[in-house]
């Protein structure tokens, strides 16, 4: 037995009409707004700043660190980080 396709529609309404942005072809990221008020063009320099300090402190982690020995690396090998196999 087969049940009939139900056509469902949803209509969501935005709390803050007055604050939804109309996407058209022409997006201009200085134009369009983002969550904090931030223009999508600021918001993506910032992800970017962000992203270089990321790079920067992983690689000072990195420089720190000792390197290890071949026993420590065949430990790895072996078990890995989950210990399953």
């Amino acid at each position: 037995m087969c049940l009939p396709p139900l056509s469902v529609c949803i209509k969501i309404e935005s709390p803050h009409p007055d604050e939804s942005i109309q996407m058209t072809n022409e997006t201009d990221p200085d134009k369009l707004k983002g969550p904090g008020g931030l223009t999508l063009r600021q918001i993506h320099e910032q992800v970017q700043k962000s992203a270089e300090r990321d790079r920067q402190e992983q690689a000072s982690r990195e420089a720190m660190t000792m390197p290890r020995s071949r026993w420590q690396r065949w430990v790895r090998y072996v078990w890995g980080r989950s210990g399953r196999r």
